[in-house]
């Protein structure tokens, strides 16, 4: 159904256009041919009309009476000329009215005293040519209706209109044709969108076509491609989640079952409680990782950038995971330069980006094996502050590192392989990067462990 105001196609307006310039120009090079043509042809026949004048009063001359001027302009009459000739005592000798009407008393004192006459005038309605000459006997008038004198060349302006026509008829139809053709990529673009549109993830639209076209052809295949990639991770995202939010609750329930039915002997009662409150506990962290990302993806949380000193952030870190690691038998060490190292960042989400970290690297770190936190300076284009942190754990692969902050990738890997936690903190680590202004990047440790760098504008 429609939701907008009706559009035209673009084969339509291609077409259109086309058709527009055919035309505009068969209208100015017909106006052309024929103002071109007039005026030469024009301009042609009165100069033919001259030579004929001149002609027919060199004959004349050569018996120097009326009767011989007439005799001269008689043969004209085959080509449409009509003649009138003039004595010297002022009578005309005509059998054409159009003629005498041509020879005005003003005309016929120019040829009287000598001069000849040449001019175009409207006798009747209708437009003649007018040439006279005098002669030895008094002179002569030739007289040609236009008309008759560009036949000839009305007839080839009517053909060169009729070829105009032609061409822009064909310009129509070879333009219909190419918009067409040029469209047609458009259409099975918009085509392969819909169908993108109501959850079709096999599209795959031709590249071909103009180069934009084909730049857009391109584009929706591989967001095509992009799309079927990140539904799939959701749905492997999900199915991560449904069994991570499972495995507590079952605990949790079956307990509780037990505990209801009287089941559990009394000297068990805390081992019970202290089972439940830790699969409690354990959901409850899942609960608040899912909550953060949606938070992050959504641009919900709010940061507070100020001139923070990533060294001081780091003795924090080294205040609580020193002894934490201690606790469990990982050696823990901050590697620092001699001074500051300034930044304008969020203090409080930063230091949950490094607590993100450092989670990561203590569940998988072995006993005697170190965590390294490092806080310096590089000096690239510009300078950028870092703070990285390394462990001693078994690593990631190079597949890994692409992949290692899309939600639950690596905890669908690694599950039973080696401790694995909610699968969103890498995810989460990654979201607080960019929402702080920088990035985060997974690598190798010298280590042998996994590597982690945060990068953030200094």
């Amino acid at each position: 159904m429609s939701t907008g105001p009706r559009r035209t196609t673009l084969a339509a307006r291609i077409t259109a256009l086309a058709v527009g310039i055919a035309v505009l120009t068969a209208l100015l090079a017909g106006a052309l041919v024929i103002g071109l043509t007039r005026s030469s042809v024009d301009e042609a026949a009165q100069q033919t009309l001259a030579r004929l004048a001149d002609g027919a009063a060199d004959r004349a001359d050569l018996a120097a009476t009326v009767a011989s001027q007439t005799r001269a302009v008689r043969t004209l009459g085959t080509l449409g000329v009509e003649s009138a000739s003039v004595g010297r005592g002022g009578g005309v000798r005509s059998t054409s009215p159009l003629a005498r009407q041509a020879l005005t008393p003003e005309r016929r004192q120019e040829l009287l005293a000598g001069r000849p006459v040449s001019a175009q005038a409207a006798i009747g309605g209708t437009t003649v040519l007018i040439e006279g000459r005098p002669t030895l006997a008094g002179g002569i008038l030739l007289v040609q209706r236009q008309s008759d004198a560009t036949a000839a060349s009305d007839r080839l302006v009517h053909r060169v209109l009729l070829a105009l026509g032609i061409a822009a008829l064909v310009a129509m139809a070879i333009s219909a044709l190419m918009a067409a053709r040029l469209a047609r990529p458009l259409r099975d673009t918009a085509d392969a969108a819909h169908a993108l549109a109501d959850g079709r993830r096999d599209v795959q639209v031709p590249v071909a076509g103009s180069r934009e076209v084909a730049e857009v052809a391109s584009a929706l295949n591989s967001l095509t491609t992009s799309l079927s990639r990140s539904e799939s991770r959701q749905r492997d995202f999900l199915l991560s989640v449904s069994h991570d939010l499972r495995t507590p609750l079952t605990g949790i329930r079956g307990y509780a079952e037990s505990l209801a039915e009287g089941v559990v002997p009394s000297d068990e009662t805390h081992r019970v409680g202290g089972v439940v409150l830790g699969e409690a506990l354990r959901l409850e962290r899942l609960v608040a990782d899912l909550l953060d990302l949606a938070r992050l993806d959504a641009d919900q949380p709010r940061v507070e950038f100020q001139r923070t000193d990533l060294v001081a952030v780091g003795q924090g870190v080294d205040a609580v995971w020193s002894k934490r690691c201690a606790d469990v038998g990982v050696t823990f060490r901050l590697v620092t330069g001699s001074g500051p190292i300034w930044v304008a960042t969020d203090p409080n989400r930063l230091r949950q980006l490094v607590d993100g970290l450092l989670e990561n690297a203590l569940r998988v770190t072995p006993e005697g094996r170190p965590i390294i936190v490092e806080v310096r300076r590089e000096q690239a284009q510009r300078p950028v502050a870092v703070i990285e942190v390394r462990d001693g754990g078994p690593g990631l692969t190079d597949d890994d590192l692409s992949v290692a902050f899309e939600p639950s990738v690596l905890h669908e890997r690694y599950r039973g392989v080696r401790p694995v936690g909610t699968g969103l903190g890498l995810a989460i680590v990654g979201r607080l990067g960019a929402l702080l202004g920088g990035s985060v990047e997974a690598g190798h440790a010298d280590e042998g462990g996994a590597r982690f760098t945060v990068r953030l504008r200094a």
